[in-house]
């Protein structure tokens, strides 16, 4: 799998630490809902510095995709993104990549997301609405803040449920706390196959709670990530 250069077609905020880069191709290279693109910067003097990221965006037949990344202060990748990549630049990347992380829209499914690690599941989350098979997915999206929340001028619907686990907005009948099982969707088939994404003990106490909830542990897949930027 070849190194090949993307253009910036879009930039968005998410958060004040989150943007989303919109990434024209040289040619349509078909990815599948939670798999990855590694982006790649080169330094002058020859240095390098790669970062993986997640596929925000649900597989559409174009050449185009998008990755939501997010600002760490010690990330040599995050802060360039974010302090110097306009629109119009290219920025080289290799993918798609990953094959076990990855839900085709045709089978229950049970997402459950940390933070950022929503991102590949608003991939599935994506697709489903797009094919017209939404019946078949629930998320669960575990954030600290309303203001934290990725995508949340579309996530919400009915097949979506936000926990808030320092600040709950207003409105909201849950309050303030850890995801437990009882935020899990009632009546899980056994079918269902469920993916989590998050930190170590978030994937940890999510994987937990979806056992405790009749899901299989060989159902779960999990995709942990840590603080590099």
């Amino acid at each position: 799998m070849s190194w090949q250069s993307a253009q910036v077609v879009g930039i968005r905020p998410e958060t004040a630490r989150a943007k989303t880069i919109r990434l024209a191709l040289p040619a349509p290279s078909p990815h599948r809902a939670g798999q990855h693109y590694v982006l790649r910067l080169t330094a002058p003097d020859g240095y390098t510095a790669s970062r993986s990221y997640s596929v925000a965006s649900a597989p559409d037949g174009t050449n185009e995709i998008e990755l939501t990344v997010e600002r760490l202060e010690s990330g040599e990748v995050s802060t360039f993104v974010h302090d110097e990549v306009a629109i119009g630049d290219e920025l080289e990347v290799r993918g798609p990549i990953g094959g076990w992380f990855v839900w085709e829209a045709d089978s229950p499914a049970v997402l459950v997301g940390g933070g950022s690690g929503v991102v590949p599941l608003m991939a599935m989350l994506r697709l489903a609405r797009r094919t017209g098979t939404a019946d078949l997915v629930r998320l669960i999206v575990s954030v600290r803040t309303p203001d934290d929340l990725y995508y949340a001028h579309e996530i919400e619907g009915p097949e979506t449920n936000v926990v808030y686990t320092r600040v709950a907005p207003p409105a909201s009948v849950r309050p303030a706390g850890r995801l437990t099982g009882a935020d899990l969707p009632a009546g899980i088939v056994p079918e269902a196959r469920a993916f989590v994404c998050g930190s170590s003990g978030f994937a940890d106490a999510a994987s937990d709670a979806l056992m405790g909830g009749g899901v299989a542990a060989e159902r779960i897949r999990v995709e942990r990530f840590g603080p590099t930027g």
